[in-house]
C-alpha cells in the first residue's frame, strides 16, 4: 500500500502546476494533503474521483488559509474532523480515517515563523496535541500520523543548523518535543529507512534554495511502533514540484 503526505500549499495552485497527472501516475493508495488553502467546492472534485478517490475535505474558516484532506481508495470505516479543540479546529488542521487495521491522519501543524504570538501558538498546539493522541491511542493504537509538523527533528534534518538554531522550527523546545513525542510510541518512518544526510522536504522561495538544496525536513510519516513489522519502504520524491514542499511516501503491507 502507498500512502503519500504532502503540504500541496494551495490545491488549486498545485493543480495548475500538474499535480493531478502526478497523483494519477504514482498510483498511490492514499494521499494526506496539507494548505489546501480551499474548500471542496472550488475545485473539481471529479478530477480525484476519476482515479477512484474517495475524497475527505476539512479545510478552515479561514478563506484562502491551511485546510487537510486525504484522498483515499479504500473507503474509511469512519472519518474524523478536526480534534475536538475548536481554536485549532477552526484552522482545518486534523482529519483522520479509520480504516479496519489502521487509521490515517493528515496533519498541519502550525508554524512559528511570522512572530511570537503564532510561536506562542504553535508551543500551546504542540503540547494538546500530544495530549490528545496520547488519549486517542489508548483506543486506536494503529495511527499513521502523516503531515506538515513544521520542525526539523535534528541537525541532519536541515541544510544549516548553527545559523538556524534560533529559526522557528528548529528551535531547541520544538525538537525536544517532536523527540520527546517519537519517544511516546512512534518511528519516523523516513529515518527508518534512510539515514543519509541533505534529504528535505520544504525549500524557500528565496535565493534559489531548491536548486541549491538548502532545505528543511519538516514533512514526516510518524507510525506507531505497532506497526513496525509493516513498514516496508518511505522515501522523499522531491521531483515533484507542485509547491514550495516535496510530497513523502510511505509503503506499508
Amino acid at each position: 500500500m502507498k500512502i503519500l503526505t504532502y503540504n500541496v500549499n494551495g490545491i488549486r495552485s498545485a493543480l495548475s502546476k500538474g499535480f493531478a497527472e502526478w497523483l494519477d501516475a504514482t498510483k498511490a493508495d492514499m494521499i494526506c494533503l496539507q494548505e489546501v488553502k480551499a474548500d471542496l467546492s472550488q475545485i473539481d472534485s471529479a478530477i480525484f474521483e476519476d482515479m477512484g478517490y474517495h475524497i475527505y475535505w476539512y479545510p478552515a474558516q479561514k478563506k484562502g488559509y491551511s485546510g487537510v484532506a486525504i484522498l483515499t481508495k479504500h473507503q474509511p470505516l469512519h472519518i474524523e474532523y478536526g480534534c475536538g479543540i475548536g481554536v485549532y479546529d477552526d484552522e482545518g488542521r486534523v482529519l483522520r480515517t479509520d480504516f479496519k487495521d489502521f487509521s490515517l491522519m493528515s496533519v498541519y501543524m502550525p508554524s512559528g515563523s511570522s512572530g511570537d504570538i503564532r510561536q506562542d501558538f504553535k508551543m500551546k498546539w504542540l503540547g494538546d496535541f500530544q495530549g490528545y493522541i496520547d488519549d486517542l491511542k489508548t483506543n486506536i493504537p494503529n495511527l499513521i500520523i502523516s503531515g506538515d509538523y513544521n520542525i526539523c527533528h535534528k541537525p541532519i534534518d536541515i541544510h544549516n543548523p548553527k545559523s538556524n538554531a534560533n529559526s522557528s522550527g528548529f528551535l531547541p523546545e520544538e525538537r525536544e518535543w517532536i523527540d520527546g513525542f517519537m519517544g511516546t510510541g512512534f518511528i519516523d518512518t523516513f529515518r527508518h529507512f534512510n539515514a543519509e544526510p541533505h534529504q528535505y522536504t520544504w525549500w524557500s522561495f528565496r535565493a534559489a534554495a531548491r536548486q541549491k538544496n538548502l532545505g528543511w525536513r519538516i514533512d514526516y510519516h510518524l507510525a506507531a511502533n505497532s506497526l513496525k513489522d509493516r513498514l516496508t519502504r518511505s522515501a522523499i520524491l522531491s521531483e515533484a514540484k507542485h509547491s514550495d514542499h516535496c510530497p513523502v511516501l510511505l509503503e506499508i503491507d
